[in-house]
């Protein structure tokens, strides 16, 4: 081999090493890990590597049309825009080491909104924008990536979650799927008028729990099941040729086609029903059961609602609910979204409270008083986890003051009952007293309605701080008719106060999500959380308080956070796509969370909202760095709206 060729054969080699040597890289962060090789080597092939100093302006808007994908090798890119409100500029976002810049600008083949400068001594690779639409024509994993950008990358995150939750089950099904699916295409139904005899034998013969009564059009007008049947038979009826339609059960629940599982599951724990009527159109399509729901996903939902809900002592309710861990495990494997498992954990908890409160009452008696139990906070917003305490009060009627003191003796001794046998079954007594053995909290409607107007008209930034959990306000136990009325008002006085709606406002800008302009978190720096952040007090609340804020200012009556951004969305007081960007960040914080307290109460732990960043893959890195960022934009934009 001559000395020329050598060189040649050596050059040929650098270069591969080179190119293999990038690809490792690259395979460290999404979505290049998720690409395949052809594609990643195109990619690295077409890349040219470029070094910038700290300070160089990479891309600006005056360049014009971006002609070139940046991947950020080393150092740090910082996105600068002019100030909203003040002189000069602030830094919006950061791009790290594995990160990419300007998507939005190349897929819409125009120039950059935002300056992106140096942070410091920074190498970037640069594919040009030829060989960027090449690729992106290739590879799908990149198409998807370069169109939905973080969306596509949480999506992994929850596949991945699935993934590990199915490796401890086994199991491998989906809370998603349609329920059209999953019922009885030829569903057994019969005319009103069929004797109770036939209808049975009817029921027998199919094998079925239920039968569907239907005029001769196919629109379900009743449904009659084995529980009606034994109903009758309790009853010691002897007509027993009268007609079906006696013994249904009329205007039957359903849902259409293409309601999910999760839909079913959730309608039939909390109408403590186990058939679901499949109509479309109005007419009869199928039957859904608790079996079928059980058969595709092992999920034990409606039976432990139930348990719960005939649990004959507080003993045998701490034994049943030690079961929800084990199905929140279960949900998570199959697929079940963290808003999902919220709901779920909040309604076994509401049926836990409630069967608490129908037990102290046989216990000490009934007080001979109407009342409604309120709750308020995370389990007012239905957004509970498996770590929570108790926030609730009582509201009554009362004609003045001196009935209403009267009614509030004879019920704080049932109050008292009630927090400490919620405190047995793993409700721990509120701190600071939110509680309704606390005479203050035990109140007529009259006296809640001062309470809430004290709260609007006198709060000062101080003690509203303390105050907005009183404003995630639900009924649990009881008639409502006081309680949507309560409701009613403090909406209305809240959209006719600007004052109020901007301490608020302030009280929303108070806890700041951990990410700082020159670091990727910033983290408690001493004491027993060092290097840590709080996914629930840096991370939730900037969504909680905002979503609460503008929905009370714009009279939405929802409590859920999530329900709020979507009513917002719809009367147009933020952007849809602001919106979908809060909920795809609040729904991964809140994912992280309860997945850290399920490997918490494995390890035997105490529960903790406080994680170490380092702990975490880069990919659930990047994207709860993101998340926080959307918590910033969205007090970035309260801060605008009441000039703050």
């Amino acid at each position: 081999m001559s000395k020329a060729d050598a060189f040649a054969e050596a050059g040929k080699t650098a270069v591969m090493q080179n190119i293999h040597g990038t690809m490792e890289f690259l395979r460290k962060f999404p979505p290049f890990n998720q690409m395949e090789p052809g594609h990643l080597a195109y990619l690295v092939e077409n890349c040219q590597l470029r070094f910038y100093s700290e300070g160089d302006c990479i891309i600006s808007p005056d360049d014009g049309v971006v002609e070139h994908f940046y991947i950020v090798k080393q150092g740090r890119v910082h996105g600068q825009r002019p100030h909203t409100s003040k002189r000069g500029t602030e830094t919006t976002f950061e791009v790290i080491v594995g990160e990419c810049f300007p998507m939005a600008a190349l897929m819409g083949e125009r120039a950059t909104r935002t300056s992106h400068f140096a942070a410091e001594d920074t190498f970037c690779f640069l594919l040009n924008k030829p060989a960027f639409v090449k690729l992106v024509s290739k590879s799908a994993t990149f198409r998807d990536f370069a169109m939905r950008g973080v969306s596509s990358l949480l999506d992994l995150v929850n596949q991945q979650a699935q993934m590990r939750a199915v490796e401890n089950l086994g199991s491998q099904y989906s809370l998603d799927t349609r329920i059209g699916e999953l019922a009885l295409h030829h569903p057994v139904s019969c005319l009103p008028t069929m004797p109770l005899p036939d209808a049975v034998g009817l029921m027998n013969d199919s094998n079925v729990g239920s039968i569907v009564i239907t005029d001769e059009q196919l629109h379900p007008q009743g449904i009659f099941t084995l529980r009606d049947l034994r109903r009758v038979i309790a009853t010691g009826t002897t007509e027993l040729s009268v007609p079906i339609s006696r013994f249904m059960t009329p205007n039957p629940f359903y849902l259409p086609p293409d309601a999910s599982a999760f839909d079913a599951a959730i309608a039939m724990t909390e109408r403590h029903i186990a058939h679901v009527c499949i109509v479309e159109n109005g007419t009869l399509c199928g039957v859904i059961s608790e079996r079928d729901l059980f058969s595709l996903q092992r999920v034990d939902l409606v039976h432990l609602a139930q348990a719960i809900s005939h649990a004959d002592s507080v003993d045998t309710l701490v034994i049943i609910r030690s079961r929800i861990r084990q199905l929140v495990d279960n949900m998570l494997a199959h697929g079940a979204s963290s808003t999902q498992i919220t709901h779920i954990i909040t309604l076994l908890n509401d049926h836990s409270v409630c069967r608490v409160i129908e037990l102290a009452i046989a216990a000490l008696g009934d007080p001979g008083v109407s009342f409604t139990w309120l709750c308020f906070g995370s389990e007012g917003r239905r957004e509970q986890t498996l770590h929570t305490d108790q926030d609730n009060g009582i509201l009554f009627e009362a004609a003045d003051a001196a009935e209403a003191a009267h009614i509030r003796g004879r019920l704080l001794p049932l109050a008292e009952r009630i927090n400490r046998d919620l405190d047995i079954c793993g409700f721990a007594l509120c701190k600071g007293n939110i509680m309704a053995s606390n005479p203050q909290l035990c109140l007529s409607r009259q006296e809640w309605h001062r309470r809430f107007s004290s709260f609007i008209r006198e709060s000062t930034p101080e003690n509203l701080l303390s105050s907005t959990i009183y404003f995630d306000l639900r009924a649990i136990w009881g008639p409502w008719e006081g309680y949507e009325q309560l409701r009613n008002e403090l909406l209305e006085e809240i959209a006719d106060n600007r004052l109020f709606q901007r301490m608020l406002a302030e009280n929303a800008l108070r806890q700041r999500p951990p990410v700082g302009r020159f670091r990727d978190f910033v983290v408690t720096r001493k004491g027993e959380g060092k290097a840590t952040l709080d996914l629930k007090v840096q991370g939730l609340t900037p969504f909680v308080d905002g979503a609460r804020l503008l929905a009370l200012s714009h009279g939405i009556a929802a409590c859920n956070t999530l329900d709020r951004l979507r009513q917002l969305v719809e009367k147009k007081v933020i952007d849809a796509k602001d919106g979908a960007a809060y909920e795809e960040a609040y729904h991964f914080i809140q994912q992280t969370r309860m997945q850290q307290h399920q490997e918490q109460a494995r390890d035997g732990q105490l529960y903790s909202n406080r994680l170490d960043p380092d702990s975490l893959n880069h990919l659930d890195r990047r994207i709860l760095r993101e998340s926080f960022r959307q918590a910033q934009r969205l007090q970035s934009s309260l801060a605008l709206r009441y000039q703050l």
